[in-house]
């Protein structure tokens, strides 16, 4: 019998592993990507009934904060609830912020690192904070310590009396062998390389201010969000669409839907506590990177080749807590392969970010 942890073994059975395509999980566009991304459940919804006051989200430019906040809106809706829902970002990219708007989001173009601009914002209950600095840190140390550690600070002194949803990264745990099991949120940190030690720096500044101010706090250490247009599956997906070999010299991994992970982080509004209360948001099944490539190769119709030698010490994290909180996830591993499978081989968008899931050296 396989351990959970064997790094052969993905959610389905190994004999149900290889499947036809299935059209009914087809998502052809980006308005209906988004739509699914944002969709709100019934117990989200309940708890916007509960929280009082407008919300902002700060950094909500990147990966995951267009959905989150878009989510934020539909579940006010749907609760009766008129609150404001302020996305505060650079918006370098001007679109962005004419799609916020158009999703009932209103908008605020600052640069969270200028403190005149920062104290600029609105005072309000309830903070979403998504601003952090991850692809193009090497090289660029000062900056992502900057936005990592010493911002953390900035919006702590701005929001002492808010409750604070941070989000910070799985990268904190060390590796460790795939029979050990994943890291859960009492287990030791380290990480490893100057980004994850800078996101260990603003875990530890989010955590001193709510120690000392009282302000409640969650930390969502997560790992991997995913979506058709990036995240692991996503990376792998297109290195076996464009023929490039996959690399393997990380065995495993974790990934969760974006629509799942953007439901329990705003769950975790309720939880934030003094000291903060630790999250980790991260899917249920321990995935192999040859059998997930494997996969793609037969949906796909393409060859696959690897790179790399296979490490038995990984990074994997333990995501039961919030399965427990919040609910098993609502989107699984073989509708997201399939997803995914559909959206590359149709030439469906991507997001240009790579998640560098192959990097061993913490040189993101």
């Amino acid at each position: 019998m396989h351990s959970r942890f064997d790094p052969t073994v993905i959610s389905a059975t190994e004999s149900d592993l290889i499947s036809l395509p299935d059209p009914s999980l087809s998502i052809d566009s980006a308005e209906q990507l988004d739509i699914a991304l944002s969709e709100p459940t019934p117990e989200l919804v309940a708890m916007m009934r509960r929280v009082e006051g407008p919300i902002i989200v700060l950094g909500v430019g990147g990966k995951m904060g267009p959905t989150l906040a878009r989510m934020i809106r539909r579940a006010d809706e749907q609760a009766g609830v008129k609150r404001r829902v302020i996305g505060v970002s650079r918006f370098s990219e001007g679109s962005l912020a004419t799609q916020l708007n158009e999703w009932g989001v209103e908008t605020i173009a600052v640069d969270l690192l200028d403190s005149r601009q920062l104290e600029t914002l609105p005072d309000v209950p309830n903070v979403i904070y998504m601003a952090g600095l991850k692809f193009g840190s090497a090289g660029n140390e000062a900056r992502t310590w900057a936005m990592n550690a010493v911002l953390p600070a900035m919006v702590c002194r701005k929001y002492a009396s808010s409750r604070i949803v941070a989000f910070s990264t799985g990268n904190l745990y060390p590796p460790r062998s795939i029979s050990a099991g994943g890291s859960t949120e009492v287990d030791p940190v380290g990480p490893v390389g100057e980004y994850a030690m800078s996101c260990l720096g603003r875990e530890r500044v989010f955590e001193y201010f709510s120690r000392t101010a009282g302000t409640p706090v969650s930390l969502i250490r997560l790992s991997y969000a995913c979506e058709l247009r990036y995240g692991v599956l996503v990376d792998i997906a297109r290195s076996v669409w464009e023929r490039r070999p996959v690399n393997i010299s990380n065995a495993c991994f974790t990934v969760i839907w974006q629509g799942d992970a953007n439901v329990m982080s705003l769950r975790a509004l309720e939880h934030a506590s003094s000291p903060p209360f630790v999250l980790n948001v991260a899917g249920p099944e321990v995935m192999s990177v040859r059998r997930v490539a494997s996969e793609f190769g037969v949906l796909m119709g393409r060859e696959v080749s690897f790179v790399g030698d296979e490490s038995e010490v990984v990074r994997i994290n333990n995501g039961q807590l919030g399965h427990r909180l919040f609910g098993y996830p609502s989107v699984g591993v073989q509708q997201m392969i399939q997803r995914i499978a559909g959206w590359v081989t149709r030439g469906g968008s991507d997001l240009g970010k790579p998640t560098h899931f192959e990097v061993r050296d913490g040189r993101y």
